[in-house]
């Protein structure tokens, strides 16, 4: 039971549905879920463990916010874990490369129908599946882990680089193994790796209370109140046209 309140919690958490510093009530948990808090808190300790979540004394339970340290270090771990590990592996079976095929035109799908938090999963979920063609659990149970850790990172510091950049590269990556040629997927995983983290804004740290100054509007310039927003002209181009930006 603890690992399924786990898994769907963390599910919930990389899809962006509970966003970095949310705070994860253990009452409110248990009822949801229907169990104790005890089970609540042994999934949120296993949460911890994985540097998902974190705990504050007499404040609580909150879903990680990583900081620019944290950033470099979880993907550099990414790189050199990736990167080793296709260089060493043996050419991919056909039934695996056609899994990975599958996976791709599920990415294509989502972008076309803008469905990020979808989009947001199936980013980060491709880099599992490679994992998982080498039958080492431990290896998949690492990557699942270092993944929901870069998507955190990537929900606090907004990445310019748009999802179609990160599917193309998925592509090459699926083309090179498909092609048996795994040194030149484990460089191109790992040239991936480093572009996503380029386009990371960690200068700006986070606002923690973000969400909740959008929910009082409290982001609204002093005495600007509740002025009603002038429509814009359907002629002229917005400068806030909506973008999807991401990249695992």
């Amino acid at each position: 039971m603890p690992r399924g309140i786990e898994n769907t919690l963390l599910a919930a958490i990389v899809e962006g549905r509970l966003p970095p510093g949310s705070k994860l009530s253990e009452s409110r948990l248990a009822e949801a879920f229907g169990v104790s808090r005890t089970l609540i808190r042994e999934a949120l300790t296993r949460l911890e463990t994985r540097r998902i979540v974190r705990v504050e004394a007499r404040r609580g339970w909150f879903v990680n916010t990583p900081d620019a340290e944290e950033a470099n270090q979880v993907y550099a771990a990414r790189r050199f874990v990736e990167y080793g590990f296709l260089a060493k592996a043996r050419p991919f079976p056909p039934a695996a490369i056609a899994r990975l095929r599958t996976h791709i035109e599920e990415e294509r799908a989502a972008i076309a129908e803008g469905d990020k938090s979808t989009l947001i999963y199936l980013m980060g979920d491709f880099h599992v599946r490679i994992a998982e063609a080498s039958g080492n659990r431990a290896l998949v149970e690492l990557l699942q882990t270092l993944t929901a850790r870069t998507i955190l990172i990537s929900l606090c510091y907004q990445s310019e680089r748009n999802a179609l950049a990160s599917h193309r590269d998925h592509v090459e990556i699926v083309d090179a193994l498909a092609a048996g040629d795994m040194t030149r997927a484990a460089q191109l995983s790992f040239d991936h790796l480093e572009d996503v983290e380029a386009g990371l804004n960690t200068d700006i740290a986070p606002d923690p209370l973000g969400s909740l100054r959008t929910t009082l509007r409290l982001d609204r310039a002093p005495g600007e109140g509740t002025k009603t927003k002038r429509p814009e002209n359907p002629s002229e181009p917005s400068d806030q046209s909506e973008k999807t930006h991401l990249g695992n």
